[in-house]
């Protein structure tokens, strides 16, 4: 089971990568780059906006279906062909929410416009999770890995044609970014259920009204941490376009700066894509959980766990490190204007990448444990706190303000689910283990900063750096060859 989570990780990993990576550097930042300054900015309010409602779309059935899929695969027909109709009731619901906030909320027609392309997309978004969470919940995750960058791979083609060559006779809008991404996810869409029909076979759909109840009274602690975890995760760039008067410069830039920390979050989801059916199957095979990271009770959520959190500490370090000192260079190599100011909103964002790849972490295992009312506890904590303190530092410090607002809520956030998982899971850490995580972390931190005053090209530098990072997670056996040799061996056994 370890190897075989292991393959598929590194499997998705490197897929995701390389084409969303790809997505946010080369095609979301080209775009921002061919627009005026405050254009991309009221598109990306808006887009988080439409974030803000995603409980009703989602109402935590995703969630639920592939925990539930990965424990009974035989009920994947019955609940495919009743689930298919409730989330279409709540698309409509999801519709007329958001737009009668939008209507409250002062919205112009331009954006209205915008907002029902982009309810659309989010639309469409939600039911490729419902159809890709049955078949990561089966544990086909090379398939649901190759589902995972096709709507993105689409929209890199289409942007492409149309940024790049002479295919549009006038200056690029935001609008045609706005529907190429709802035509690749449609597309993307239709694959992903005919994949789900080979599965099932021919489904009749059902309008169940108490299955419908049950899995919405099911999935209702679901749907709420979802909602909490999007208001202190998503607002930030909503309150600089509605708090500030600068038609959206303050978001554009904002955008600018935490586009680099999207595109590593995005590493960190990855792992809980995968971690949830894992730990949600091995919690019920051996009815058992981790004491420790070295015991020997549950040996395959413990290596799971370990493994995971080894790859994101190297990961998280050596990404912070390196946005931290290099965050002039990088944005200038990104951008073309509002360059100081992205980079010292950079600076904030990039610290928050640690407590959100340690959310992904003890979040899923929480939520694979089914301690929800926990976890919403603690996410109401982040959402009271991120709201108060973007109200009180927006209009004195913009982007800053707000960027300050989300690095204080994701560690208080994730500082409490941590110790969660500790009481509730009786997870230990022996002084020898606490002891070489710390060292390794103060080592690689100091040579990093010896190697940025070193007089070489900071391209030549940052590489430097990595490897650095790399050869210290093996020293200090953070990483260990013979399990990446194992690891390999396995995935090239897989493969034939």
């Amino acid at each position: 089971m370890k190897k075989f989570f292991v393959v598929n990780l590194l499997f998705m990993l490197s897929l995701n990568l390389l084409i969303k990576s790809f997505w946010i550097l080369g095609i979301d930042r080209s775009v921002q780059n061919a627009l005026p300054s405050g254009e991309y900015g009221v598109y990306y309010a808006l887009l988080n906006f439409s974030y803000l409602f995603n409980i009703i779309l989602d109402f935590g059935i995703n969630n639920f279906n592939n925990k539930t899929i990965a424990q009974n695969t035989f009920l994947l027909k019955k609940y495919f062909a009743r689930i298919l109709p409730l989330k279409l009731i709540l698309a409509g619901v999801y519709i007329v929410a958001v737009f009668v906030v939008a209507l409250i909320g002062g919205y112009k027609s331009r954006a209205f416009n915008m907002l029902m392309w982009l309810c659309l997309f989010q639309i469409l978004t939600y039911f490729l999770t419902y159809f890709r969470s049955n078949i990561s919940g089966l544990l086909l995750f090379k398939t649901d890995s190759i589902l995972s960058i096709l709507d993105k791979s689409l929209t890199i083609i289409f942007c492409s044609i149309l940024l790049w060559t002479s295919f549009l006779k006038e200056d690029f809008k935001v609008e045609y970014f706005v529907y190429v991404q709802v035509l690749s996810i449609f597309i993307s869409c239709v694959v992903a259920l005919a994949i789900c029909l080979t599965k099932t076979g021919f489904i009749k759909l059902v309008w169940n009204k108490a299955f419908m109840l049950a899995i919405l009274k099911y999935g209702f602690p679901f749907a709420l941490l979802s909602l909490l975890m999007s208001f202190y995760n998503r607002i930030d760039s909503v309150f600089l376009e509605r708090l500030l008067d600068d038609n959206g410069f303050a978001a554009g830039v904002y955008a600018s700066g935490f586009r680099l920390v999207d595109s590593a979050n995005m590493v960190s989801y990855l792992f809980s894509v995968i971690l949830l059916p894992f730990f949600a199957k091995l919690i019920k095979d051996s009815k058992l959980l981790p004491t420790d990271f070295v015991g020997e009770k549950n040996k395959n959520i413990k290596d799971i766990i370990k493994i995971s959190f080894h790859l994101l500490l190297v990961l998280s370090m050596g990404f912070v490190l390196v946005s931290f000192l290099y965050s002039n260079e990088l944005m200038t190599l990104l951008y073309n204007k509002n360059i100081e100011e992205s980079a010292e909103v950079y600076r904030i964002l990039c610290f928050c990448f640690i407590p959100v790849s340690t959310t992904y972490i003890f979040g899923t295992l929480l939520t694979a444990n089914g301690s929800m009312k926990k976890l919403n506890i603690v996410a109401a904590c982040g959402m009271v706190m991120n709201i108060v303190l973007n109200i009180i530092l927006v209009p004195k410090y913009q982007q800053n303000g707000s960027a300050v607002s989300s690095l204080v809520s994701q560690v208080v956030t994730a500082i409490l689910q941590v110790w969660i998982a500790i009481r509730i899971f009786n997870i230990s850490f022996n002084a020898k283990y606490v002891t070489k995580i710390i060292s390794f972390v103060l080592c690689i931190t100091l040579m990093s900063y010896l190697v940025y005053n070193v007089e070489l090209m900071w391209g030549y530098r940052i590489v430097i750096t990595l490897t650095v990072i790399i050869i210290l997670a093996f020293v200090f056996k953070v990483f260990s060859i013979k399990d990446i040799t194992t690891f390999v061996t396995t995935g090239l056994k897989d493969k034939k």
